[in-house]
């Protein structure tokens, strides 16, 4: 007979901590928050020290009766929640709603769903933290005061639907500030001069370093001209060559930022996915014999802390797996990135690095594995030695100039036998070899190639990118990026063109306004002060009152200003030459989650809808009379198809291009990866690379 009550959040994690508790224990799920504040109105009683009016959500009342109703059979509840804010602030409302007392040892946290974890957790429950949950009221009082109040007055002013929030209002302003620099931006003109020097028969590469001693920047095709007037017609000499050791170590393990970025980089997740996916891994996968296991530690994190256990455990498994050599003398200990990170959690690490994601692969989705795989093999590497590189650097005399050439070539792979870290830019570090060389060595010259580039504008925001930003500005915390993201997308105020963040107009009018009346909404140094307020109120170092009156007396001032001077604006779509082929009247263009579209200027009457299609100049390999134009699939997703669809089916996900195959005269494709972009054939073996400039025609 069961005599004690658990409450989690979901049917999978009430499913996974059941198996390990046993018969003595009831588990059931809440289906995350119970209470809220009412959705119809602001819900806050400013006045009364903002005090929260709650509601029970709709829907949520058979589930609170079956609650209830189990309750009573028990001697005992435990309230085990996610161990945060969110999951501090459900525990407090199901004790309020089932009446256990505030002085009781009701809460119960571990930060991996574990049988040993889950187990020693239910030895030392604890009282509801009211710090954790006066922090989250704050933020949810304070993001409920900004949304309620400025989103009527947009929606009066300008458009109905429109909202502000404080985190989103930033991340959209962050892309519009972007977006503007871009179009502020002027290239400039540069050179290059690349030099193939031959040393015996191997050749290698040398770039133009300085001119007389003076290390001279390549401006123009005079500057060109005065290095090779100066280069003379001689051999180059070697003048110095510098050998030496250098170190890279592992990154740390993930934090919820950090494994949204590089899922993005190297998976192609979104960070709504990458969060959604992780939540499966944290709470339990049925690993057949073994049972139903927490595959991951809990994912809303902003420390890189492991537990001594973990590592003690990682040791042993790098030890027996590659060797002694490949574990440093101590264990790794990271400083925390974040000054205000809180500690309670460690970093998103495997459960037990002994469950090798090959291991498991029979029992994980495609997405599952690839994520698991990606968080074991971090967490590995993070607890490994470092690479050691043998670098060279070499200065070579050519007449009155110096030309450089640089390689390196690896000693010991260390942790990135294991994993290595992507970046931004899709760059990786390749072995670049050098010859033999010593002093006073002589070199001919294969072949000499000045180059003409220009600088190129900073580019646009990912969401790797921006989630970056937002977590070095102090901007929001782990729990938040992913919805924000979401958020702002909805609303329309921005696009996504090839997986960047592009501002629409609507989200340039709202900021503009936002600008003018609520600039401390916007301002960056403002929002992260909120954020430390809201962490001191966690610690206890901060009355949740106070923080919310600070605030909301200036905010209140600036509400009446712009309730009276806010002009109305009315938003005209801007006409198309295309008619609606279903009532005559002219289509208009219209912003939507993906972009623009094209709908009938007469909606609601007539609700015809046409996306806009893009002629990428190459002629259908199928029908050989159409033309190849870009769309969008319902998921936003960039596909290419013939223009005569539905006579002609031809579709590919990859771009064509209009150079055919030398080889069979086949059509080729446009292959991108993080080095670069390929030409490939759809029929026959060929590939081309495609040079640096080829590259940036692509892009554009």
């Amino acid at each position: 007979m069961a005599d004690s009550l658990v409450i989690v959040e979901s049917p999978a994690k009430a499913k996974t901590i059941g198996k390990y508790l046993g018969s003595k224990y009831i588990v059931k799920a809440s289906m995350g928050h119970i209470r809220d504040l009412p959705k119809s109105q602001i819900g806050v009683e400013v006045e009364r020290n903002f005090e929260p009016k709650y509601i029970t959500i709709r829907g949520k009342g058979s589930i609170l009766k079956e609650l209830k109703d189990a309750s009573k059979k028990v001697k005992k509840i435990y309230l085990a929640a996610d161990p945060d804010r969110e999951g501090e602030a459900i525990a407090w409302h199901l004790a309020h709603y089932l009446d256990v007392g505030q002085d009781e040892a009701c809460r119960v946290v571990f930060n991996e769903i574990t049988k040993d974890a889950v187990k020693d957790a239910f030895k030392t429950p604890r009282r509801i933290n009211q710090d954790l949950v006066n922090a989250q009221q704050a933020r949810r009082i304070l993001d409920r005061l900004v949304g309620y109040k400025i989103s009527p007055l947009l929606w009066k002013k300008v458009k109905k639907g429109l909202s502000a929030g404080r985190v989103q209002s930033v991340a959209v302003k962050l892309i519009l500030d972007r977006e503007n620099e871009i179009k502020a931006f002027e290239p400039e003109e540069y050179w290059s001069i690349t030099a193939v020097l031959a040393a015996g028969k191997t050749t290698f590469e040398a770039k133009y370093y300085s001119i007389r001693g003076e290390k001279k920047e390549l401006g123009s095709q005079e500057d060109v001209n005065e290095v090779l007037a100066a280069m003379g017609e001689g051999p180059f000499t070697v003048q110095e060559v510098k050998e030496k050791e250098r170190q890279r170590n592992p990154s740390p393990p993930f934090i919820t930022s950090s494994m949204q970025q590089e899922a993005a980089r190297k998976l192609n997740f979104r960070a709504s996915k990458t969060m959604s996916v992780a939540q499966q891994l944290y709470e339990g996968i049925d690993l057949g014999k073994e049972g139903t296991v927490g595959l991951i530690t809990y994912m809303r994190t902003d420390s890189t802390r492991i537990s001594p256990v973990a590592q003690e455990e990682a040791k042993e498994f790098i030890i027996g797996k590659y060797g002694a050599d490949y574990y440093p003398e101590t264990p790794r200990q990271y400083i925390k990135k974040n000054a205000n990170a809180q500690d309670a959690h460690e970093g998103i690490r495997p459960t037990s690095v002994m469950r090798e994601p090959e291991q498991l692969k029979e029992f994980l989705s495609k997405d599952q594995y690839r994520l698991y795989k990606l968080v074991w093999e971090r967490f590995v590497a993070s607890q490994m030695a470092s690479a050691i590189m043998d670098t060279m650097t070499v200065d070579l005399m050519a007449g009155e100039t110096v030309f450089r050439a640089a390689g390196s070539k690896m000693k010991f792979p260390g942790f990135m036998k294991v994993y290595v870290e992507s970046n931004d830019d899709g760059t990786t570090e390749e072995d670049r070899l050098l010859p033999a060389l010593s002093q006073g060595d002589s070199l001919q010259k294969q072949s000499m190639e000045p180059k003409q580039h220009f600088t190129q504008p900073p580019p646009r925001y990912t969401e790797a990118r921006l989630v970056r930003a937002l977590e070095e500005m102090g901007i929001g915390r782990p729990s938040t990026y992913a919805p924000t993201l979401e958020t702002i997308q909805k609303r329309g105020y921005v696009a996504i063109e090839e997986k960047k963040f592009v501002p629409t107009e609507l989200g340039e009018l709202v900021i503009q306004l936002m600008q003018e009346f609520f600039p401390e909404i916007l301002d960056i140094e403002f929002t992260a002060h909120m954020e430390e307020e809201l962490d001191f109120v966690e610690e206890g170092k901060e009355d949740w009152v106070k923080v919310l009156d600070s605030f909301y007396t200036s905010f209140e001032k600036r509400l009446e200003v712009a309730e009276e001077e806010m002009k109305e604006i009315e938003i005209q779509d801007e006409v198309s030459d295309e008619i609606c082929e279903k009532c005559g009247r002219p289509l208009v263009y219209k912003m939507g989650r993906f972009g623009k579209f094209l709908a009938c200027s007469g909606f609601p009457e007539c609700r015809n809808t046409k996306p806009i299609v893009k002629d990428i100049g190459v002629t259908c390999p199928t029908c050989h009379q159409g033309k190849i134009v870009e769309r969008r699939s319902k998921k936003g997703r960039v596909f290419f198809g013939c223009d005569r669809y539905p006579e002609c089916d031809f579709v590919s996900w990859d771009k064509p291009v209009s150079k055919p195959c030398p080889s069979c005269g086949s059509m080729m494709i446009e292959k991108r990866s993080k080095n670069g972009v390929n030409l490939q054939c759809v029929q026959c073996d060929y590939k081309e690379e495609v040079n640096e400039d080829q590259q940036e025609e692509v892009k554009d």
